[in-house]
């Protein structure tokens, strides 16, 4: 279900991997050891305003006082690292910021006019913790990430590849009384953000030398590996279906592998990858009499029909038409492995 997000868990994430862990941690250690230091962690807009307690809109908005928010804020920024893998480290950060930023001026926006409307007071229940960027990420999770079915349900409903993720921010977004402002302002945020309006994308971004600088100190300490191909085979497998899992592993572990090399060479040339280069399937492999690159030329099959529907799927994701085309071609129509693909590498 989380094929379209990336598998190759935090590789090329580090900043994904420093927000799961030390925000996490930090939640974990005033809840347990130092519950006595969470008042100096409580988002209070009431304080912000009132008192001059601008420190509050720092320290009350990264770190989560309630443990559900933070397992579910960790399990959504785990799926989100898919865009910092396509978009870089630093566009990442920036947006992050941008959306905290924004998001703070939201807050106060929309607790102002329910306090005007309505005669609510919700300044001093606000939730803690890094939340609205969790809920900006949603903004190019629905625009860019394409929606392929799982599983068909009843007549018109259907599980897709989508909707754990959204269960997850439906549960975040239902888990106190006064979040949905907090879920708004990051929407919203998200929004403008991605949409580039009135610039705010130029304004509140990472500069060149503070990204370098965090490359140079924090990337090694949370960068991670790059994983292993190998995959768990089901435990109740029989033997012909484990021969079977581990053929689609090696060939996928083949196809990744020359598609890194071509892409290597390609960004040394200049061009479109060629994905007509990537290895052939195990399957079609067997009892194949390779010969002379010519007359292999010569019996190529015709290209593979692909699906226009997912070749605009991936024009979506910011993909041209022609690496679209060719992915879908190198898969076989698995529009899962094409997206892994374009999206990993």
């Amino acid at each position: 279900m989380f094929t379209s997000t990336g598998s190759s868990g935090l590789y090329k994430a580090p900043l994904s991997k420093s927000l799961l862990l030390v925000p996490s941690a930090l939640s974990l250690l005033l809840a347990l050891l130092l519950p006595h230091c969470q008042k100096f962690f409580v988002y209070d807009l009431h304080a912000v305003k009132n008192d001059f307690q601008i420190w509050r809109l720092i320290c009350g908005r990264l770190i989560c006082l309630d443990l559900k928010d933070t397992f579910c804020s960790s399990l959504l920024i785990y799926n989100f690292r898919i865009f910092e893998r396509r978009y870089g480290s630093r566009k990442f950060a920036s947006f992050l910021l941008g959306s905290w930023v924004l998001s703070a001026l939201f807050d106060f926006i929309l607790v102002e006019a329910m306090q005007y409307s309505f005669g609510i007071t919700a300044a001093s229940s606000l939730p803690s913790g890094f939340l609205a960027p969790v809920f900006a990420l949603f903004v190019p999770f629905y625009c860019s990430i394409p929606r392929v079915q799982v599983a068909q349900i009843l007549g018109p409903l259907s599980i897709t590849n989508k909707t754990l993720i959204y269960i997850l921010g439906l549960q975040l977004f239902t888990s106190g009384s006064y979040i949905w402002i907090v879920a708004i302002s990051g929407l919203v945020s998200g929004l403008c953000y991605d949409r580039k309006m009135l610039q705010i994308h130029q304004v509140l971004c990472i500069p060149s030398w503070m990204a370098h600088f965090f490359s140079w100190t924090l990337e090694p300490i949370f960068s991670s590996s790059e994983p292993t191909s190998e995959a768990r085979v089901g435990m109740g497998a029989t033997a012909d279906i484990q021969r079977q899992q581990r053929m689609e592993q090696l060939d996928r572990q083949l196809m990744l592998s020359q598609f890194a090399q071509v892409r290597r060479q390609r960004q040394r040339q200049g061009g479109m990858i060629n994905w007509n280069r990537l290895f052939p399937p195990l399957r079609q492999r067997r009892n194949v009499n390779y010969q002379d690159g010519r007359r292999s030329e010569q019996q190529a099959p015709p290209p593979l029909e692909v699906s226009e529907e997912q070749v605009a799927r991936l024009m979506e994701m910011g993909f041209s038409r022609g690496d679209a085309l060719e992915a879908l071609r190198a898969s076989n129509n698995d529009l899962n492995v094409a997206t892994n693909f374009l999206l990993q590498h």
